[in-house]
């Protein structure tokens, strides 16, 4: 998309270094095309004179060029220039030139044939840019900077939200579990007139039975045994607020029956108690489960139903929104480790491939993991939970194996040599791949079931 000339991208001046005049004019006309300032060099001799000469916010390399190589240049203008991000880029995809390039201070390292939209996406994120899709809805309502929609399903179900929120009706929120019903109520109670008054959540499943009548309606002193006190509940806690009943389908059919009466007229009484109190509290409900199949079963009233759903919004699990994976696991690590955390490009690949079954709530917790075993910025597949892993390397194989194996190949061959060059000391052979002494020992293990010759006793 092309964009005005007032548009930030503009300012943002990027050098592309490139031996090979097609794989150059492509990327200048790519990013020109997206607004960015862009100059060309054609070795890196050319590059560092214009690094010394000009204001560059970016430089893109190629790694393999005749005279000084993009590894070389990267070495020789970080002695100069300490904070210039510097993406990689190379035909000859080799784990050793990988870690010595993010060892020297690259921000990514991509391969030939370049994914445009990864490029797109990887020089944004250097320069501190979002992708330019709208985050604003209607009546100028912005999303929260930690709530992510990159995908056109999350816009939409957002813009469905701007739609509704303003108003006091009843939304059933619906959805696999960890797809994010909670983060959408939140979006919609502040986007609504209500957003200065509280929101009062309440998991319905995570409260036995006998105690979530209490909990809701709040009880008298002396109601039931072990009842010393009296108790506001959380429907009086919300006043004219909101109040969130997340896993709704977890209520037993006599308190459906307590709901049903609130959401018709505003009443209840306290458990102990016969005096009528008032509420004005709008119900967001949601949940995981068919509530139309609930009511079929007889497990779920269907008046309540009605009642409930008088606007749902079904937000779709994120292995239908893959758009969305990347930014929210950049979101993640960023919450977990300080400075400048990066994906690497197998990391990427790894998480666009997995299915996610868990959801955001599970892509949450595999970052909060890698961020605890990774020992820099650089996030690596390794770092992930186990299943995930190996879910690649399975995937990869099933859609691409002859790509699959050349990748594969070059990294085992890389390990094998240089475990060979430090006479199989595992510690400095993890030292000298940039990698943790534990990924090292997983992908030996599965070199020695594989039948390659490995000295374990090292």
């Amino acid at each position: 998309m092309n964009l005005s000339k007032n548009d930030s991208r503009c300012l943002t001046k990027i050098l592309i270094v490139d031996d090979d005049p097609n794989q150059r004019n492509l990327l200048e006309s790519f990013l020109t095309g997206q607004g960015f300032d862009v100059t060309v060099a054609s070795s890196g001799e050319q590059a560092l004179e214009l690094l010394n000469s000009r204001e560059i916010d970016m430089m893109i390399s190629d790694v393999r060029m005749p005279g000084i190589s993009g590894l070389e240049m990267l070495q020789q203008s970080r002695k100069t220039l300490t904070s210039l991000p510097i993406l990689l880029i190379t035909a000859y995809p080799d784990i050793r030139d990988a870690v010595h390039a993010m060892r020297d201070g690259a921000v990514n390292y991509l391969e030939k044939p370049i994914d445009l939209d990864e490029l797109l996406s990887s020089v944004l994120d250097t320069v501190g840019m979002q992708d330019d899709r709208s985050l604003i809805f209607n009546d100028d309502l912005r999303l929260p900077p930690d709530v992510v929609a990159k995908s056109p399903l999350m816009q939409e179900i957002f813009r469905e939200a701007s739609l509704v929120a303003p108003s006091d009706s009843r939304i059933l929120i619906t959805g696999e579990s960890g797809v994010g019903k909670e983060i959408l109520a939140d979006v919609i109670h502040s986007w609504s007139p209500r957003k200065d008054k509280p929101l009062i959540k309440v998991n319905c499943a995570a409260i036995p039975d006998s105690l979530l009548e209490s909990e809701l309606f709040g009880h008298e002193k002396g109601a039931f045994t072990g009842a010393s006190n009296q108790r506001i509940g959380r429907f009086e806690e919300a006043k004219d607020g909101a109040i969130l009943l997340d896993e709704i389908a977890e209520m037993s059919p006599s308190l459906q029956a307590k709901l049903l009466r609130i959401t018709q007229d505003g009443v209840f009484e306290r458990v102990g108690s016969n005096a009528q109190r008032k509420t004005q509290a709008r119900i967001l409900a949601a949940t995981n489960r068919n509530l139309e199949q609930e009511v079929e079963k007889g497990s779920f009233r269907e008046d309540l139903f009605f009642r409930l759903n008088v606007i749902e919004l079904y937000i779709p699990p994120l292995r239908e929104r893959k758009e969305d994976i990347i930014p929210l696991a950049k979101l993640f690590t960023e919450r977990y480790i300080k400075g400048n955390p990066r994906l690497s490009a197998s990391m990427i690949q790894c998480l666009e491939k997995y299915e996610w079954p868990g959801n955001v709530r599970e892509l949450q917790n595999a970052m909060e993991r890698a961020a605890l075993m990774a020992r820099g910025d650089l996030l690596i597949p390794e770092y992930l939970p186990k299943r995930i892993f190996i879910s690649m390397e399975e995937n990869q194989a099933l859609d691409d194996p002859h790509q699959g194996r050349r990748m594969e190949d070059i990294e085992r061959d890389a390990i094998l040599q240089s475990l060979h060059e430090h006479q199989y000391n595992r510690t400095e052979t993890a030292k000298a791949l940039g990698i943790s002494r534990r990924a090292l020992t997983y992908k030996i293990q599965r070199y020695a079931e594989q039948g390659y010759p490995i000295d374990d006793d090292s």
